[in-house]
């Protein structure tokens, strides 16, 4: 049995707060790069290099990428051999994302209530996934989610019988509806399978994975291909004001589940998809 502070949870979160809201991975700055390069609208091209500009002044001058500085989402592959002392897990995970959205001067956007909306102050409570895994090691992901690209996420409960056509077309019809409030160029995470919570849990995780990453399934393998190309024809545009460039990339999640459904979720994010991920 390993033991870990809590207070080594709440470090390490409060930094990655802060890490998350200045810089992008690797793989949507080369995202970002190839748009550009592929970009045959003059103007979408100009918004793509100023995205580019922005994100560089992000990381040099430590001011965040973009001023929704999102609700904060963590993932936490817990080692079923450690034992955390010192305190509540999920209060200090908490105070993590209150020091890193103080520390880090980033927007509070949290309410406490969804009808009455006080703002909480300190951007808590985060948003919490544990998952027991092997081993006694704690991997945390933390990843900021901005609204105007949250808000147009969607869920449907599709029937065994759409099979793979209906998931295409449900796919492109959530990219559709979201059109430029989505704030494009946007990253498409994809759910399918479980049940209702299962798909939008899984579609939100797939926006944390590399956009390199190739599924092992060759039906998923397609289908992502398939997705990206037929998105990118929709002629929506960066900034939703027209071009080849409307998605960066998607990541596609699946699971088993029951004979008489096939859950899908959507959850859309701009080129911001904002993530960091520490094992300690």
């Amino acid at each position: 049995m390993r033991e870990i502070a809590v207070s080594e949870i709440t470090r390490n979160i409060r930094e990655m707060c802060i890490e998350a809201n200045h810089f992008l991975g690797r793989d949507v700055k080369n995202a970002l790069d190839d748009g550009e390069k592929k970009e045959e609208s003059p103007l979408g091209k100009q918004i793509l290099g100023t995205l580019e500009e922005n994100l560089g002044i992000a990381g040099r001058d430590m001011i965040p990428i973009c001023q929704d500085t999102g609700m904060a989402v963590i993932f936490l592959n817990i080692g079923q051999d450690v034992h955390f002392t010192g305190g509540d897990l999920y209060d200090a995970v908490n105070e993590g994302v209150r020091e890193g959205y103080r520390d880090g001067y980033l927007r509070k956007s949290v309410v406490g209530d969804p009808i009455i909306r006080m703002n909480t102050r300190d951007n808590t409570p985060a948003v919490i996934h544990c998952e027991i895994v092997p081993g006694d090691q704690v991997e945390i992901t933390v990843a900021p989610k901005g609204f105007g690209s949250e808000n147009t996420s969607r869920i449907f409960m599709l029937k065994p019988a759409d099979g793979l056509d209906g998931v295409r077309k449900a796919i492109l019809a959530a990219v559709r509806d979201a059109g430029p409030n989505a704030c494009p160029p946007m990253i498409v995470g994809v759910g399918i399978g479980g049940d209702f919570e299962k798909c939008a849990e899984m579609a939100k995780h797939a926006l944390t994975r590399d956009l390199d990453e190739e599924p092992e399934v060759s039906w998923v393998r397609d289908l992502k291909r398939e997705m990206l190309e037929k998105i990118n024809q929709l002629g929506i545009g960066p900034a939703g004001l027209g071009g080849r460039v409307t998605c960066l990339g998607i990541n596609i999640e699946t699971y088993p589940t029951h004979i008489a459904g096939l859950p899908l979720a959507v959850n859309i994010c701009c080129h911001v998809n904002r993530h960091t991920r520490r094992t300690i």
